[in-house]
């Protein structure tokens, strides 16, 4: 079976290449060629956006499977079918479980919620595109897969609600200084977290999978947390003290001074949801989350703090956060 991947080197497309490395596949990565790749991959440099060279690349080339990793926009999806139509017997098209109804209708979400999202552009372009997609497939028979991701992680990232342009670190290093952490609302939301090895067994399942054409699936752990237990979890694999500080997220996104928490947040993170996987677990019945947040988040944590490049200090965001608090603490002294 020979796989082509378009992108492959992001948190979820690097767990799914090396899934399929060790499950016998024939790879194909397509992107610019500048990260290093597993062995036994064969590289195919090229930007995906130029869509002449691309098409001359693999003019001679079909493939069982292409997975694009990077397609964000209606554009994308277009430029995909004109590539693909008639060389794979699957696409799959990965979009964003962010594109399901916000506010949500009922905290149980499947396969057969709605898609609306007025907060966030980026999950208005993924609807977009499986809206395209999925015309293609009635009228030109393409045959499209739809897999959702939501928040999903691996060892090199901790997964958090409020944070910077610069990503976790700062968060980490300022519950490692002892310094209050800004926690969305009052933390009671639930929110589900996905270890990137475990997404990878649910997707590799989907291709090559005659039930999956023409069908959308969400990918995601089993495991609902508060982000008051998530945060409390880092904070205990850590060996410190939480200090959470709760904020409205309507609050934030106000005094957001340039951070999207709009779309993140009110668009996505702010709302409960409960994913039910059973439509995957009936297509991959192999398909069994195994890795937990506890073990997922000390994971993570052993490599990022052996690995300096992984610590990226933010102080933009830690001066925004102490600002923000001081200014809610004086604004609370004012009202006794």
């Amino acid at each position: 079976m020979k796989a082509l991947i378009i992108g492959g080197t992001g948190t979820i497309s690097t767990a799914v290449v090396d899934r399929l490395i060790k499950t016998g596949w024939e790879v194909f990565v397509l992107n610019r060629g500048n990260k290093k790749l597993p062995k036994g991959v064969t590289q195919i440099t090229a930007d995906i956006h130029d869509e002449a060279d691309v098409s001359k690349k693999l003019q001679d080339m079909r493939f069982d499977v292409v997975c694009d990793f990077i397609g964000f926009v209606k554009e994308d999806a277009e430029r995909d079918f004109r590539l693909f139509h008639g060389k794979t017997n699957q696409y799959i098209y990965i979009s964003s479980a962010s594109a399901y109804h916000k506010p949500a209708k009922n905290y149980i979400i499947n396969e057969g919620t709605s898609l609306a999202n007025p907060y966030w552009q980026y999950s208005r372009d993924k609807i977009e595109s499986e809206e395209y997609l999925m015309k293609m497939y009635r009228e030109e028979g393409f045959p499209v897969t739809i897999v959702r991701p939501s928040h999903t992680y691996d060892e090199k990232n901790i997964p958090l609600g409020v944070h910077g342009k610069n990503g976790f670190w700062q968060v980490i290093k300022r519950m490692q200084e002892g310094k209050p952490v800004i926690i969305q609302g009052d933390g009671t939301s639930l929110w589900t977290l996905t270890f990137n090895t475990d997404f990878a067994v649910g997707f590799v399942g989907l291709m090559g999978n005659p039930h999956a054409i023409g069908e959308a699936f969400q990918i995601t752990s089993d495991e609902s947390l508060s982000w008051n237990q998530i945060y409390g979890t880092i904070a205990e694999a850590l060996g410190v003290t939480l200090k959470p500080y709760h904020i409205a997220s309507e609050f934030l996104t106000a005094v957001g001074e340039g951070y999207d928490y709009e779309g993140s947040l009110i668009g996505d993170k702010a709302v409960s949801v409960v994913f039910d996987n059973s439509k995957l677990k009936r297509a991959v019945p192999a398909y069994r989350p195994v890795v937990s947040f506890y073990e997922g988040v000390r994971i993570a944590l052993s490599y990022i703090l052996s690995h300096e490049e992984c610590q990226i200090e933010d102080p933009e965001f830690d001066a925004w956060c102490d600002k923000v608090i001081d200014t809610l603490e004086e604004a609370k002294r004012s009202l006794t």
